[in-house]
């Protein structure tokens, strides 16, 4: 038996049985351990719902006791009375407590952290007529300056740091060092990445990795097809599809892939499982996908460009290039415009939007067998059979290095940091910062197995990818990767279910093929040459303006005719007169004109497209 005495001067008290229930009764009446409790067993037994109104009355009573104090030295009190709470509380600090603050004024930001998210001189005030405009151009420019401002202290929370070779005094030559000292010098979980895979049976083999980084698939020229997650080692899927093959390209997500075979193309799942076959694309050599547009571009042994979207399995165009083989290409993320190199040194650049080349340029003078363009869309990449590699600004398409490598380089590829590996024979070279600078050695150096066929670097990791002829092998490129993502663009840790969200909401925002340009920024821009044809066109037009008539209804007789009929009877007569004489004069005007077509050939009528409604 549990006993507890009410703390407050009331005399009730309260007994706990073994029984479960509450017994209640009075002081006078409390069991005493030597009569052994038999004369107030049995008074006022309580339930359930008693017992739980007794505990939360016992509770009160207890805060409020505990809230009784002696105040009789505080100025005002008498004893036994409850003091204010402001006297036993602290107080919450208000407004005029605060102290001085240590760090006054807003949060100090680099000045070249703002630079970066800078977006440009804003509009001057003084240049807007309204008063009402230039409040609105204040608000807008307070609002983009408050947006660079969040996006400079976010730099907080890019915790990681680009990584870095350098030498010490024992081995300052950066590319004598081997990629087993990094791995050695590396910890456990970026020593993995390093790995060889040997399949010399199915070589010589193609790569490509996903837009985030997180998969990659090989294959192999003779019917060899995997995708795996290249940083835990899963394999999803391995296939031999009997047949050569040319090119291998990861589409939207991770579950399709696209594989160039030797007749047609084929997408397979992640599973294996082929879902469709494109019988247009047929004799494949090289493949890209644009992932803002849907569109899967390919390029032919016969000279044919294509692009098939692969959210409606439509084919957007296709035509002959007439240049030969479209073997060497790329594409340029900044405008979806791809960058072909051709045989007799020339490097043209194709949109889907037209037949000819947008821009044609003499690169080299021998064959051109590699290009790539940066992730920014500024600096082009060519390397030819001279031995030349150059470095060209794409904006002015002025060339601004000329560099003399050991030998004529087979491939090219630029890192999400701007490195630039150059693949060349059975070796491959790594340079840095050689867009902006005429650099004399290379950053890294490693030489493989057998002859490159294909290198790429892996989006947001320090590690290069290379198919060879005798496999694969994936090394380490300290400084490569970026070492932040923007997990709204790329996720490489996404779920399931934010992967189908990003899915769908990269098909609303899906950009259509028309809008593929050479300079994005014209379609801000109005056209003024069509602006003034429109106008031109309006003003000559004939503008027919019905004459006045005069009518006026015979009077009736007396209940024969009102105000209303009278009304309605001028209006349709004179609408039937204004209608003739409109009728008449269009056919003299359309007389005149078939007069003046005679001898001149019919215009042929162009397709509607996208952007005729801005225009």
């Amino acid at each position: 038996m549990c006993q507890c005495q009410n703390p407050s001067t009331s005399s009730m008290s309260i007994d706990v049985g073994s029984t479960g229930k509450m017994r209640y009764f009075t002081k006078s009446q409390t069991p005493s351990s030597e009569s052994g409790g038999s004369k107030s067993e049995n008074i006022f037994i309580m339930g359930a719902n008693e017992m739980k109104n007794a505990r939360n009355v016992q509770n009160k009573l207890r805060k409020k006791a505990n809230r009784v104090r002696d105040v009789s030295g505080l100025k005002g009190t008498r004893s036994g009375r409850v003091a204010p709470r402001e006297h036993f509380r602290s107080r919450k600090r208000r407004k005029g407590d605060k102290g001085p603050d240590p760090f006054p004024g807003p949060v100090p930001l680099d000045p070249k952290v703002l630079a970066k998210y800078s977006n440009g001189p804003g509009v001057t005030r003084n240049k807007v007529k309204t008063k009402f405009r230039q409040k609105e151009v204040e608000r807008r420019e307070k609002q983009i300056e408050f947006a660079e401002t969040l996006a400079g202290k976010a730099e907080l929370l890019l915790d990681e740091d680009v990584g870095v070779l350098e030498g010490d005094e024992i081995q300052e030559f950066t590319p004598t060092i081997t990629q087993t000292q990094i791995q050695q010098n590396v910890d456990d979980i970026s020593a993995t990445k390093g790995f060889d895979l040997n399949l010399p049976q199915f070589g010589p083999y193609k790569a490509d990795y996903t837009k985030n980084g997180r998969y990659l698939v090989i294959g192999g020229r003779r019917g060899h097809v995997a995708a795996f997650d290249w940083t835990s080692k899963n394999l999803t899927c391995e296939i031999n599809v009997q047949e050569s093959v040319h090119d291998v390209k990861w589409l939207h997500t991770e579950n399709m892939f696209a594989v160039a075979q030797k007749k047609w193309t084929y997408i397979y799942d992640n599973q294996g499982i082929e879902l469709h076959c494109l019988k247009r694309l047929d004799n494949v050599l090289k493949l890209e996908f644009l992932p803002y547009h849907f569109l899967l571009a390919a390029g032919s042994e016969s000279g044919f460009l294509s692009w098939v979207d692969i959210s409606l399995g439509k084919l957007v165009t296709q035509y002959n290039a007439k240049l030969g083989p479209m073997g060497v290409m790329c594409q340029n993320p900044s405008n979806a415009i791809l960058c072909a190199g051709h045989g007799k040194g020339i490097v043209t650049m194709w949109s889907p939007n037209m037949r000819e080349p947008v821009a044609k340029m003499l690169a080299h003078r021998q064959a051109v067998r590699g290009v790539a363009v940066d992730l920014t869309g500024t600096y082009l990449a060519t390397a030819g059979t001279d031995r030349s590699l150059k470095i060209w600004d794409v904006r002015q398409f002025k060339c601004l290095q000329n560099y003399r490598i050991s030998a004529g380089a087979s491939q090219l590829e630029f890192s999400g940091r701007g490195l630039l590996g150059v693949a060349m024979g059975n070796t491959v070279e790594i340079f840095k910062d050689c867009c902006t600078t005429a650099v004399k050695y290379p950053y890294m150096r490693h030489r493989a197995f057998k002859r490159i066929t294909d290198i790429h670097f892996a989006p947001y990791e320090d590690a290069m990818g290379i198919g060879h002829e005798a496999g694969f092998t994936s090394i380490l490129v300290p400084g490569s990767g970026d070492p932040n993502f923007d997990a709204l663009e790329v996720n490489p840790y996404q779920t399931k279910r934010q992967r189908r969200e990003a899915e769908v909401k990269a098909l609303l925002e899906k950009i259509p093929s028309e809008l593929i340009s050479l300079d994005p920024t014209q379609l801000g821009d109005v056209d003024v040459k069509t602006f003034e044809e429109k106008i031109a066109e309006k003003n000559s037009k004939l503008h027919l303006k019905p004459e006045k008539i005069d009518f006026e209804p015979r009077y009736k007789m007396k209940g024969k005719g009102g105000t209303a009929k009278r009304f309605h009877i001028k209006r349709t007569v004179r609408g039937e007169i204004k209608m003739r004489d409109l009728n008449q004069k269009l056919e003299e005007v359309a007389q005149e004109e078939q007069v003046s077509r005679v001898g001149k050939p019919k215009q042929e009528k162009k397709p509607k497209s996208l952007l005729d409604r801005l225009k």
